[in-house]
């Protein structure tokens, strides 16, 4: 090789390792906008949690992180969004509980979970509580079951839309308790809530955090926890577990970046977001609202995802839920 094509040669790699440093540091701490998609209406725990990372994380790398709440089609408005959106670090999942059980509830997807998304990072997650207005007069579970055979389909329960776990806690206790109940769907927890609160239904399952005023204010009562055992914020709620057996039901929350999207990008996210959960301020926010933080690696929440898929598709075969 000549000395001028040698300087060439030399000088073309000089440039590739430097754009490819510049590029790494640019996709750790992203200057262009960053946008967390919410597959549900504002009010919720799903909600709240989204907008304190977008603040954290922009405050941290100094880039504007924003939150755009898209509710639709029991979570596929959103997550359909997401899937086809381009993976360059701008847009992101916030992820839940139906992105599980949706697979084994229809008979067809507009996207893949496992094959259309990156995992990036579980955050949280939180049992469902048995829930009915403070004027309903039953007392515990076993009263609202003896109501429902009574008279069936007489007592509605509202859930935040089709997939959640709200829906998926519905059915199993149809299921195993061998009643009829009416599902009544909303878009978001707040609506459904607001109803049992009213008398306009009669009961729900919901996640703790969304629960929780309404326990405070005496407009709610809770029957009992999708837990295995007491839980420790509300000692005197029962698990279900003592009625129906294995009963339990956790909803959860998870970063997910459509595939494909840069791993620079994504492994800085993940670390980002498990500094936010480790903070004491943090840990004590959750605590109060009966959430678990989590954290841990994309691979620890991808295992998650397949192993929450598989158990949703079992019990949704076996309820006569499958390819609806």
């Amino acid at each position: 090789m000549s000395d001028p094509a040698r300087r060439r040669a030399l000088a073309g790699l000089a440039a590739l390792a430097a754009s490819s440093s510049l590029g790494a540091t640019a996709l750790e701490h992203p200057s262009h906008p960053v946008r967390i998609v919410v597959p549900y209406p504002p009010g919720g725990f799903n909600d709240r949690l989204a907008r304190l990372l977008a603040r954290r994380v922009g405050e941290s790398w100094r880039t504007s992180v924003t939150v755009e709440n898209r509710p639709g089609g029991g979570t596929l408005v959103a997550t359909e969004a997401v899937a086809r959106a381009e993976p360059d670090g701008r847009t992101l999942l916030l992820a839940g509980f139906a992105f599980a059980a949706s697979p084994g509830l229809r008979a067809s997807l507009p996207f893949d979970p496992l094959e259309d998304f990156d995992p990036v990072v579980l955050c949280a997650s939180t049992p469902n509580l048995l829930v009915v207005g403070a004027d309903q007069p039953y007392g515990d579970v076993a009263d609202l079951i003896a109501a429902a055979r009574a008279r069936p389909s007489s007592i509605a329960f509202g859930s935040e839309g089709p997939a959640s776990s709200a829906h998926l806690c519905i059915e199993m206790l149809e299921r195993e308790a061998g009643i009829e109940l009416t599902h009544v769907p909303y878009k978001g927890s707040a609506t459904a809530l607001a109803d049992v609160v009213s008398g306009q239904i009669q009961a729900a399952f919901d996640d703790v955090p969304n629960v929780l005023p309404h326990l405070a204010a005496g407009r709610l009562r809770a029957l009992a926890v999708t837990t295995a055992s007491h839980f420790a914020l509300l000692p005197h709620v029962p698990p279900m577990t003592e009625t129906i057996r294995d009963f339990v039901v956790s909803s959860w929350f998870g970063l997910v970046a459509p595939h494909g999207t840069p791993h620079a990008f994504t492994d800085a996210l993940n670390q980002e977001v498990n500094r936010i959960l480790q903070l004491p301020r943090t840990r004590k926010q959750f605590a109060a609202e009966g959430v678990e933080a989590i954290g841990g690696s994309p691979e620890r929440f991808a295992e998650h995802v397949r192993t929450e898929i598989a158990r949703w598709r079992q019990i949704a075969k076996r309820a006569g839920l499958s390819s609806r």
